[in-house]
């Protein structure tokens, strides 16, 4: 079982309780660097648990406008989707999720200058985002394995973003 997730649903995380989504996330990468949002709640302590940016499919939507929609939302860059990368199961402690990951490229094609946004599901004092920052594969794996998302854990370069993953629950 993956180890990410405090041992009891943390009151922010009620909502997602008792039922199956599925998330999209985009992994940007820019000067060396990927693009990952800090989220509360989901560790002990008020440890902060860093994952590529997005969020959940809503019914109707294609998962690449779900994936444009909550990018925008939770940093305000504009992306498009490029190659799908990696697909990743989480079941433990009453949430349950389906996670894909895409890579995201900026639509303008600049530097991206990405700012904090928010989860509308959320009220703005109980949000789960708390930073985004860009961090270089040496600064995550000086990070403790919890704190990362499993398809992020080891990474030595950012070419290994780049090799599909799938991994499931048994």
């Amino acid at each position: 079982m993956p180890d990410f997730f405090a041992p009891a649903v943390n009151s922010l995380l009620t909502p997602y309780a008792g039922q199956v989504r599925v998330r999209v996330g985009g992994l940007l990468l820019h000067d060396g660097r990927l693009l990952l949002a800090a989220h509360r709640g989901l560790l002990p302590d008020g440890a902060p648990f860093r994952s590529p940016p997005g969020g959940g499919w809503q019914f109707g939507e294609s998962l690449h406008a779900a994936l444009v929609r909550e990018f925008q939302e939770e940093t305000g860059l504009a992306v498009r989707v490029g190659r799908f990368l990696h697909l990743y199961e989480f079941r433990r402690d009453g949430l349950q999720a389906l996670e894909l990951f895409f890579e995201v490229l900026p639509v303008d094609g600049g530097a991206p200058a990405p700012c904090l946004g928010h989860d509308p599901e959320h009220p703005a004092d109980a949000q789960l985002l708390t930073e985004l920052a860009w961090h270089t594969p040496r600064q995550l794996l000086a990070l403790p394995p919890a704190q990362i998302h499993p398809v992020l854990r080891g990474l030595l370069s950012l070419d290994d973003v780049f090799v599909p993953q799938l991994r499931f629950e048994g």
